[in-house]
């Protein structure tokens, strides 16, 4: 093994390490602020590991929508709640059961997957190289990964972006207006007393 994929591996092992304890930390705190930071530092952190493999569409997807948005979105609605969540008043066995069930079920379902970058994987042999050789002549971007989202996938991701928004639209105006009319009526009763 080459020094550079030592290092790759020790980054990535690197990287995993600090998502396990980062989302123990986040299961172990009650302070809700203390929560959303973490889980801004959980998306910021799996950003960086999908650099690491390449991923550059989907690291700055991770980045702008679980490290941007969401903790925003969290820290708004966290304005509107309390600050600790409440003591919990039951066992954990039934969530704890359900979860090693998912993931079980979860971990059979990849059991029949090929191996990860072989070469005789389906999508090596049959999808990938024909976008490999079609995009240089019919998009002229060097990026393929680009070419794929831009130009063939063009509506899909449209349609990505348009959904995201619409539910961001959505969730500020669930925050914001709720409140300001609040607001407004409560000073508006206060006038009306004096």
């Amino acid at each position: 093994m080459s020094n550079g994929l030592v290092g790759v591996a020790v980054i990535d092992i690197l990287l995993f390490l600090f998502l396990v304890l980062t989302a123990i930390a986040i299961t172990r705190l009650r302070n809700l602020f203390a929560v959303v930071m973490l889980a801004g530092v959980f998306s910021l952190l799996s950003a960086a590991l999908f650099v690491t493999l390449d991923a550059m569409d989907v690291a700055f997807t991770e980045a702008a929508v679980g490290a941007g948005i969401s903790t925003v979105l969290l820290l708004g609605t966290l304005a509107l709640t309390v600050r600790n969540e409440k003591p919990v008043t039951h066992s954990a066995f039934l969530p704890l059961l359900v979860c090693t069930i998912a993931g079980a079920t979860l971990i059979y379902g990849t059991l029949d997957m090929p191996p990860f970058g072989a070469a005789d994987n389906p999508v090596q042999t049959h999808v990938a190289p024909d976008y490999l050789e079609r995009t240089p002549v019919e998009i002229g971007i060097p990026n393929t990964v680009a070419a794929v989202l831009a130009s063939y996938r063009g509506f899909d991701t449209l349609g990505e972006v348009v959904v995201v928004f619409t539910a961001a639209i959505a969730v500020l105006l669930l925050l914001g207006g709720g409140g300001r009319s609040r607001r407004h009526d409560d000073v508006s009763d206060e006038r009306k007393k004096d």
